[in-house]
């Protein structure tokens, strides 16, 4: 495949990952090339099992991935909350990933988004907790993806925790870890809802040259109940554009980078 033809793909699946479904059309305005190339490159993909192609354009084909799970309202609730926000976050934070790196994607639904956006990406290697990540991953031979074993402890979760992880990320090194949270403080720090998950994380913290929290800004000023890390822990936020102004300046002053998406 030509580096023209790359360039077209990267740019295609870009396109695909912020908005979830696009035309032909939507695709030709922004990529700058005709609709036949348009199409020749969307049959490539497809045959990669990155995009399903439809009537007139083509969709990510991650929902047949969860299917089974599709009637509990539990998970539709976890799936559709901050959905925008969240893709866009998973596509920011991916931009941060260079070629060659081994990055940690802890377990959560901002985490799984950069999974999605690294489906097209080569030459990276990935240790995660998530099983659905891992399933998002697993046909993709460019990726090297590493599941870091571990039991699913509690319910509704593709979370992998326990000894068994722990065992595992204490032998490995992390260029990037990204981290997904469901409280983020200045105060009381980022945390979770599990102490079992929160150890997890603290685990990929430890063994990471560079830490990144991935969280929408519904999640700040929110506690949960088990700690992850102080904020001075952390190296950089991605997170959407209506953080408030004075948490992004109070970050900014400690040395934390902020990247709105």
């Amino acid at each position: 495949m030509s580096t023209k033809t790359d360039v077209r793909g990267d740019r295609i699946m870009k396109a695909l990952l912020r908005a979830g479904d696009i035309s032909v059309q939507e695709l030709v305005d922004q990529v700058g090339t005709s609709a036949p190339s348009i199409r020749r490159d969307l049959a490539r993909l497809e045959k990669r099992g990155l995009v399903l192609r439809t009537h007139g354009g083509a969709t990510l084909v991650e929902p047949l991935l969860y299917e089974p799970f599709r009637h509990d309202t539990s998970f539709q609730a976890r799936e559709l909350r901050s959905a925008d926000a969240k893709r866009r976050i998973g596509v920011a934070a991916s931009e941060l990933i260079g070629e060659s790196e081994t990055i940690g994607l802890t377990a959560g639904t901002t985490t799984t988004q950069i999974g999605r956006s690294l489906r097209h990406r080569r030459g990276i290697s990935v240790i995660t907790n998530a099983v659905n990540i891992g399933m998002e991953l697993c046909n993709q031979p460019a990726i090297k993806t590493m599941l870091t074993g571990g039991t699913l402890a509690w319910a509704w979760t593709f979370a992998l925790a326990g000894q068994p992880a722990l065992n595992f990320l204490r032998d490995v090194y992390l260029d990037k870890a990204f981290i997904s949270i469901t409280g983020f403080d200045m105060e009381r720090g980022i945390t979770t809802l599990e102490s079992e998950e929160a150890a997890v994380s603290l685990a990929f913290i430890r063994n990471a040259k560079k830490v990144i929290v991935v969280a929408d800004s519904k999640k700040m000023g929110q506690v949960s109940p088990a700690l992850i890390c102080p904020i001075s822990a952390i190296h950089c936020l991605v997170t959407d554009s209506d953080l408030p102004k004075s948490i992004h300046e109070e970050l900014t002053a400690r040395g934390i980078e902020v990247i709105l998406a």
